[in-house]
C-alpha cells in the first residue's frame, strides 16, 4: 500500500479553517503579526508573543493558523496587498505602468524590511491572493504592450527579480541603521570618514564618493533604483521592437 502523501507545507495548499471567532479572526491575527514584525523584527514573532498582544492564548491562534511558517506566508501576502494596481490603461504607456508597480513593491518592502528576508523562504507565498493579483496585473500590462504570454511572464520575472535584489540590499541597510539607534543621515555621516579613507588609492571611487558626499541617502537610493529599472525597461522595449518586426 502506497504511503499517504504528505500535504504541501503551505497555508495556501489546504482548506481554510473556518472556526472563526467574533473577536479573533485570521485577518486580525495577520494584521497584528505584521505590526509585531515591523516593530520588533522576525526574531520576536512567536505564537505565544502574538497571542499576548492579541489578548489570547497561543491555542486560540492555532484555530486559525497551523504554525509560524503559515503565519509568515500570510504576513507576506498582507504586505503585497498594500500595492496599488490600477486597471491597465493605454498599452503604449506600459513602461510607466510597470514602473509604478516596481516602485510600489520596493516601497512596500522598505516599509516592512523583514519581508525581504522571508520572500525566498516563505513556503508557497507566491500562491497568496495578493501576490497572484500583482502577477496577473503585470502579465496583463506586458501582454497588452505586445508581449506573448510566455514572454510576458519572463519580462515580469526579470523586473521583479531586479526589485527584490535592490530592495533586499536596501532593507538590510535599513535594518542595520535601525539597530544602531541613529537616523540614516547620522549613521552615514559617521561612516563617511572611514569610507573616504578606504578609497584613497582608488581614484574613480574617490571621485564618486566626493560627488555623493552631500547627497541624502534616501534620494540617492531612489535615483539609483530608478536608473536600473529604466535600463531594464529599455532592454524589454528593444526586445518588443525586435519581436514585432520579426
Amino acid at each position: 500500500m502506497a504511503a499517504d502523501k504528505q500535504p504541501l507545507p503551505s497555508v495556501w495548499a489546504r482548506p481554510r479553517k473556518e472556526r472563526e471567532q467574533p473577536v479573533l479572526s485570521r485577518e486580525h491575527i495577520v494584521a497584528e503579526a505584521v505590526r509585531l514584525l515591523d516593530e520588533e523584527g522576525m526574531d520576536a514573532l512567536s505564537m505565544r508573543r502574538l497571542g499576548s498582544r492579541l489578548g489570547a492564548g497561543a491555542t486560540s491562534l492555532y484555530r486559525h493558523v497551523t504554525n509560524k511558517d503559515e503565519l509568515f506566508e500570510l504576513a507576506v501576502d498582507e504586505v503585497f496587498g498594500e500595492l496599488t494596481l490600477p486597471a491597465p490603461g493605454d498599452p503604449v504607456a506600459w513602461r510607466a505602468a510597470v514602473a509604478d508597480v516596481a516602485h510600489g513593491l520596493r516601497a512596500a518592502i522598505l516599509r516592512h524590511p523583514w519581508v525581504a528576508a522571508k520572500l525566498g523562504e516563505a513556503g508557497l507565498s507566491y500562491l497568496g491572493p495578493n501576490v497572484l493579483r500583482r502577477s496577473e496585473h503585470l502579465l496583463s500590462v506586458f501582454e497588452g504592450a505586445g508581449f506573448a504570454l510566455r514572454e510576458a511572464d519572463r519580462a515580469m520575472n526579470a523586473v521583479i527579480a531586479y526589485v527584490m535584489g535592490v530592495a533586499t540590499s536596501e532593507a538590510a541597510w535599513i535594518s542595520m541603521v535601525v539597530r544602531s539607534g541613529q537616523s540614516a543621515e547620522e549613521w552615514t555621516e559617521q561612516l563617511w570618514p572611514a569610507a573616504e579613507q578606504a578609497v584613497q588609492d582608488f581614484p574613480r571611487l574617490r571621485a564618486l564618493y566626493a560627488e555623493q558626499r552631500d547627497a541624502k541617502p534616501s534620494v540617492q537610493n531612489e535615483d539609483n533604483f530608478d536608473y536600473g529599472l529604466q535600463r531594464i525597461l529599455d532592454g524589454l522595449e528593444a526586445r518588443l521592437r525586435t519581436t514585432a518586426s520579426g
